[in-house]
């Protein structure tokens, strides 16, 4: 495992929920470091893991062993990609959601406000929408509206008026200088925490997340076998709340629909009635891993 690139989140608890059968065909689609994948490649025997991961900085990781796959793209499009393989179904899907620790720490990718490096926050660098982009030309109402709905940021529309009014006078295109433009509506005492949802809602805005999310739940329940394992580690509530709506009603909008005879028509039964987190020797050796949130589902 590649340390040093990412620590994997809740490794053992994750691939336990798997329940890896040792001929069976699991996706792994945030490779990452590879730690996941590599524990996964541990329970097998004559299985196939196919692992995912649209950033090419982690092809570095990639996994010599003829059970194992690693296809650079995107996980929205899971099951064509899968299809491409010849494979169908598989027997398991493993997300870890979020940013990875070597995208936090390589300043110039533009994830973290340690750095002062270009606004970037791009996990695929050959995507053409860049967070400074996003700042500079979006309209005043969408680029508020972002920052509301994927950030949660307090005082959304005096972050907004301010951004405007910076890139008025020039363009905002490192971090520094949009630390420096929003500096008066930081909290002197929760500093990091704003400007953490304020990246959140660039970084989501730039990715795409919740749309590439929404469509990965999709097609990971066609491409799930009966009995087949869904488990999903998310960051963010915006995340959690979706996972949670679609592993209980099968839609993101968690509305559970029912057949003519007034039964509910759910694909998954939901392993985790409440969202796993990790424990506190964990959070200890691994900062990044408190937000964190494990859900399992089985589908039907």
């Amino acid at each position: 495992m590649n340390v040093a690139y990412h620590i994997p989140v809740m490794l053992h608890q994750s691939v336990d929920a798997l329940c890896v059968k040792p001929n069976g065909v699991y996706a792994d689609v945030t490779f990452g470091g590879g730690g996941h994948a590599r524990e996964i490649l541990n329970r097998l025997k004559n299985g196939r893991l196919i692992a995912f991961d649209r950033d090419a900085d982690a092809g570095a990781n990639r996994i010599e062993d003829k059970r194992f796959l690693l296809i650079q793209n995107n996980f929205r499009f899971l099951r064509g990609l899968l299809r491409n393989e010849g494979i169908a179904a598989v027997d398991g899907v493993l997300a870890d959601l979020g940013v990875s620790s070597h995208q936090f720490d390589t300043g110039e990718r533009g994830f973290s406000f340690r750095f002062d490096a270009p606004l970037d926050m791009r996990m695929n660098r050959g995507g053409a929408l860049t967070a400074a982009q996003v700042v500079n030309t979006y309209p005043e109402m969408q680029l508020c509206s972002l920052l509301r709905t994927y950030g949660e940021v307090e005082q959304a529309p005096r972050a907004t008026r301010l951004l405007v009014a910076a890139r008025e006078r020039e363009a905002i295109t490192t971090i520094g200088g949009l630390k420096e433009a929003l500096s008066p509506c930081l909290p002197k005492t929760m500093e990091h925490k704003y400007l953490a949802k304020v990246f959140q809602a660039l970084r989501i805005a730039v990715n795409g997340e919740m749309n590439a999310l929404e469509q990965l739940l999709a097609q990971a329940l066609k491409v799930l076998k009966p009995g087949g394992r869904l488990v999903v580690i998310t960051y963010h509530s915006l995340e959690d709340r979706m996972v949670k709506n679609f592993i209980r009603a099968g839609n993101t909008d968690g509305e559970i629909e029912k057949d003519m005879f007034g039964r509910a028509i759910t694909p998954f039964t939901v392993v985790t009635k409440k969202a796993v987190a990790p424990d506190e020797n964990e959070i200890r050796q691994n900062t990044r891993a408190r937000s964190a949130k494990l859900r399992v589902a089985e589908k039907k």
